[in-house]
């Protein structure tokens, strides 16, 4: 028994190991595809582009894991069956249940691992991956500049190349307008041609300018400068400019700004995180529920006067308040001024209930999306699970290894768990469902899948038998064949 094992070990393995960094390099090629605008022309090292990527690969596992398994799983018993050495297995008296018990037992420490992963390790990834991703983002392009085009991206000037030669350094038709005094295009300067180069610690960019103006106009006495239009012209045949190019170095963010996000958070973290956004919650609802009271007393105060009869009964006070001659004594001019006063402190009122409304919703939804995360820490070792307990039995049926029909089918039960997931959990978050379904939902549906087909082959049932469904398919068609 030790040599199946270790050969059922073996196979599973290798699968797994192989499709786990398939299914990374297909996730990451994605996240290439999305970003590579945000990434191409800024000059970025190999080290930041190879962190962003191995920070990226990391967020990607708990996406990875459960899909690895699941066609690992596939593969594995496919190739078993495809070679009849399951037929071997059961012949020697070995049922399946005992092919699949080390494979459940390496299942099932993959399910802590990837548990302790979700809580520990993928929270830190995620905080230095968004980081990163943010300040790439924000990061200037790469001094690039184009023929026709006004380039800005360097503080405080603005270049124009009317033509640039062939090797990419010489340029003709030169205008730079110098905007440090930041007092518009005052400063000036024109040249035939030039040429750009490096500075030696390639920290900054030398433009060597050749025949050419330098124009300045004068407007430090604004009287003098709308009388007299104060202009000098100085002309050269060659001359030196040198820009700096520290703005476009990648400056790297404090992680501090990002730490309150949930998707950064371990369960403990998420569990505090909680409890004090319900406190606050409740607080803010409580003291609104106050204030809104004690605006309306001060209505109803407003609203009395002790020389005024009594309502009659069949109206409500406020109707009563609005139907009683409570203004007739009043000449028009103050009537209409006590409704205007009226009109705007009802509107004032209803804009106050639709601010604090909207700001309670959102940290309601802020809650939730807390407690999503909360319960996805767990929803991941769970998936594991599943997707081998439907695997396994699965590859029994379709009796193929390789990557042909297992991948097919993976993909279609995975991408059904992802769909359900993402639409549950967002009705989860914005209340249509309740928090623990909407996270499990995927879950739970798929759990008596895996039941049942793992019930139905380690039992040997006829479902699993690919034959007796060729023949049974075979003969339904036969006769409808007949039938026509």
């Amino acid at each position: 028994m030790k040599k199946l094992y270790q050969l059922i070990l073996k196979s599973f393995l290798g699968s797994f190991i192989f499709t786990f960094f398939v299914v990374i390099f297909v996730l990451l090629m994605q996240f290439l595809w999305v970003y590579i605008d945000d990434l191409a022309g800024k000059g970025l090292s190999f080290k930041i582009i190879g962190e962003l990527f191995f920070h990226a690969s990391i967020t990607f596992v708990p996406m990875a894991f459960p899909l690895a398994i699941l066609l690992a799983s596939i593969m594995c018993f496919g190739d078993f069956g495809e070679h009849y050495e399951l037929v071997a297995m059961k012949a020697s008296g070995i049922s399946i249940w005992k092919v699949m018990r080390p494979l459940v037992i390496f299942s099932v420490g993959l399910s802590i691992f990837a548990f302790f992963f979700s809580n520990s390790i993928n929270p830190v990834a995620t905080l230095k991956f968004k980081t990163l991703l943010f300040d790439v983002r924000r990061q200037k392009l790469a001094f690039d500049i184009k023929e026709g085009v006004f380039y800005k991206d360097i503080e405080d000037y603005v270049i124009y190349v009317d033509k640039k030669g062939k090797d990419g350094s010489t340029i003709y038709g030169v205008k730079i307008y110098d905007h440090t005094d930041r007092d518009g295009n005052n400063k000036i300067m024109v040249a035939d041609s030039g040429m750009m180069s490096l500075s030696p610690n390639q920290r900054s960019i030398i433009f060597t300018l050749y025949n050419g103006h330098n124009y300045t106009e004068d407007n430090s006495n604004k009287e003098t400068f709308k009388k007299n239009r104060p202009f000098e012209r100085m002309s050269f045949r060659e001359e030196q400019i040198k820009f700096s190019l520290a703005s476009f170095d990648l400056t790297r963010s404090s992680e501090e700004m990002y730490k309150s996000y949930q998707s950064m958070m371990n369960i403990h973290q998420l569990s505090t995180a909680v409890d004090s956004l319900e406190r606050r919650l409740d607080n803010k609802q409580a003291n609104f529920s106050r204030s809104f009271e004690h605006r309306l007393s001060n209505y109803e105060t407003r609203s009395t006067t002790p020389n005024l009869s009594p309502p009659t009964s069949h109206l409500s006070p406020l109707t009563s308040h609005l139907t009683w001659p409570l203004l007739d004594h009043l000449d028009p001019a103050t009537r209409s001024a006590v409704l205007e006063i009226a009109i705007g402190t009802s509107r004032n009122a209803k804009e106050n209930v639709s601010f604090n409304r909207q700001d309670i919703n959102s940290q309601d939804i802020n809650i939730k999306r807390h407690k999503k995360e909360w319960h996805k820490k767990f929803t991941l070792s769970f998936a594991c699970l599943i997707f081998f307990f439907i695997g396994a039995p699965l590859g029994t049926i379709i009796r193929k290894g390789g990557l042909g029909l297992p991948v097919v089918v993976s993909v279609l039960f995975f991408v059904v768990y992802y769909i359900i997931s993402t639409v549950a959990e967002r009705m989860a978050e914005y209340g249509d469902l309740n928090m623990f379904l909407g996270v499990w939902l995927s879950s739970l549906l798929l759990f008596p899948i895996g039941l049942f087909l793992t019930i139905k082959a380690t039992s040997d049932s006829s479902l699993f038998d690919a034959d007796s469904w060729k023949k049974y398919f075979h003969k339904l068609f036969h006769r409808k064949t007949n039938a026509s």
